[in-house]
C-alpha cells in the first residue's frame, strides 16, 4: 500500500485528495487486472482502447478536457492530471499511457483550437472512444524541434503536408493527430504551425509500428501530399512552436508524476519482499544494508514528489509558465525513479529479473520516461538556461 501522507501537503485541495482516493479504489477493481493481461503481449492496442474506454465511462477523462466541453475545470488542472497519472502508473504503465495520451493529444486543441475544433474533438476524447495523439518528433528532430523538416504548404483552402513523424504514441490507433509542420513564416522555430489531422485523411499512412521494451502503441507516420483543410490549423500560422511548448508546459510535470507511481510501486514491492525473504536465518529486511536501500528509496520518492507537486501547484495557482519547475520535476523524478526501481530489482535478487515479476516490468517501464517529452540531458540544458537567465 503506497504512502498517501503527501496528500496532506499544502499543494493539494480537498478535491485532489478525494480524487486520489476514488481513483485508487476504482483502479484496484478495474485497472489492476490489465497488468496481468498485458504481460507478454506485443499487440497492446486492444488493451489501450479498453482502458481509455473505461476511463471515459468512469468520468476520469473529464480531467483531460476543459469545462466548456464536459471537463471538470475551466482550465486543465495540472495537479489533478498528476494525481491521476501517479495513481494509474502504480497499477500499470498502460493505464497511465492511455490517460496521458488523451490529455497530451487534445491539450493543444483545448489551448488553441477554434470553437469548431473544440466542439468536434474534445467530447469524443472525453468519451475515451476516440483516441488522441501528438505528432511532433521526426527521425532527425526529437528534442531539437526547430530543425523539423515536415512541411505544410498552403494550396487554396488546404495545406499540403509532406514528411515523416516517428515515435508517435497511439500511432496506428488514434482517431486524430495533433501535427506540427513547417509552414515557413520565418526560419527555425518561428516557421512552424500546428494542425489537427484525422487518421483517415488521404495521404496519411502508418509506415511502421515500433516495438519497444515496454510495449505500447507506437508508430512512424508518413505524410504524402496529405491535404489538410486550413480550418484544421490550431492558432495562427507560425504559432506551432509556441503551441507545442505550452502543451508540454502542462504535461511535462505529469511525466514526473507517472515516474512517482512507478517508484512507489517499486518501494512497496521491495518492502514486502524483504519482509518475507529469508537469508542466513533471518528476514533480509533485518539486514542494515537492505534497510539503507529502503531509506534511500523513500527519501528520493519524497524529494521527487515535492518537485512534481511544486511545479503542478505553481502552474495551477500562480498561472505562470513553469519551464524551470517542470524540467526539474521531470528530470529528478524520472532519474530517481530509475534508481529506486533498480534497487527494488536488487533487493529481489534473481526474482527481480524474472519476466513477469512486477519489479522487472517496472524496470522496463521507467526507461522511456527519461527520454520522451525531453531527455534528461535536454532538461539540464533548460534548467541551466533558466537559472542563468534569472541570475543575470
Amino acid at each position: 500500500m503506497p504512502d498517501t501522507s503527501f496528500h496532506d501537503w499544502p499543494f493539494f485541495d480537498d478535491s485532489h485528495k478525494a480524487l486520489a482516493l476514488s481513483l485508487r479504489a476504482w483502479a484496484e477493481k478495474e485497472i489492476a487486472p490489465f497488468a496481468a493481461e498485458a504481460h507478454g503481449k506485443t499487440d497492446v492496442d486492444d488493451i489501450c482502447r479498453a482502458i481509455a474506454g473505461k476511463l471515459g465511462e468512469a468520468g476520469f477523462l473529464e480531467y483531460a478536457v476543459p469545462a466548456s466541453h464536459g471537463g471538470k475545470f475551466e482550465a486543465l488542472d495540472v495537479r489533478s492530471i498528476a494525481v491521476i497519472r501517479e495513481t494509474l502508473a502504480y497499477f500499470t504503465g498502460l493505464a497511465d499511457f492511455a490517460f496521458a495520451m488523451q490529455g497530451l493529444g487534445s491539450g493543444s486543441i483545448s489551448l488553441y483550437g477554434s470553437d469548431d475544433l473544440k466542439a468536434r474533438y474534445l467530447p469524443r476524447v472525453l468519451s475515451g472512444k476516440h483516441l488522441a495523439a501528438f505528432a511532433l518528433s521526426e527521425p532527425h528532430s526529437g528534442s531539437d524541434v526547430a530543425s523539423m523538416k515536415t512541411t505544410a504548404e498552403l494550396d487554396g483552402n488546404h495545406y499540403v503536408v509532406n514528411g515523416r513523424k516517428t515515435w508517435i504514441s497511439n500511432g496506428g490507433i488514434a482517431g486524430h493527430y495533433v501535427l506540427f509542420a513547417r509552414t515557413g513564416e520565418a526560419p527555425g522555430a518561428k516557421g512552424l504551425s500546428a494542425f489537427v489531422v484525422d487518421a483517415d485523411t488521404p495521404g496519411l499512412e502508418i509506415a511502421e509500428r515500433i516495438d519497444v521494451i515496454a510495449p505500447h502503441p507506437l508508430a512512424t507516420l508518413d505524410f504524402k501530399d496529405c491535404r489538410v483543410p486550413a480550418t484544421q490549423m490550431l492558432g495562427e500560422p507560425g504559432q506551432g512552436f509556441q503551441i507545442a511548448m505550452a502543451t508540454l508546459d502542462i504535461f511535462r510535470t505529469t511525466v514526473g508524476a507517472a515516474a512517482l507511481g512507478f517508484a512507489r510501486r517499486a518501494l512497496d514491492e521491495a518492502v514486502a519482499y524483504a519482509g518475507q525473504r529469508e537469508a542466513f536465518g533471518k528476514k533480509i529486511a533485518d539486514f542494515q544494508l537492505i534497510q539503507a536501500k529502503i531509506a534511500e528509496m523513500a527519501v528520493k520518492i519524497d524529494a521527487a514528489a515535492l518537485l512534481v507537486y511544486r511545479s503542478a501547484w505553481t502552474k495551477d495557482v500562480r498561472q505562470t509558465r513553469v519551464t524551470r519547475e517542470s524540467s526539474m520535476a521531470k528530470l529528478y523524478a524520472t532519474d530517481t525513479a530509475q534508481e529506486v526501481i533498480d534497487e527494488a530489482v536488487q533487493i529481489h535478487g534473481g526474482q527481480g529479473v524474472v519476466a513477469g515479476n512486477t519489479v522487472e516490468e517496472l524496470y522496463r517501464e521507467i526507461r522511456a520516461l527519461r527520454i520522451y517529452e525531453g531527455t534528461s540531458e535536454v532538461q539540464k540544458l533548460v534548467i541551466a538556461g533558466q537559472t542563468m537567465k534569472a541570475l543575470a
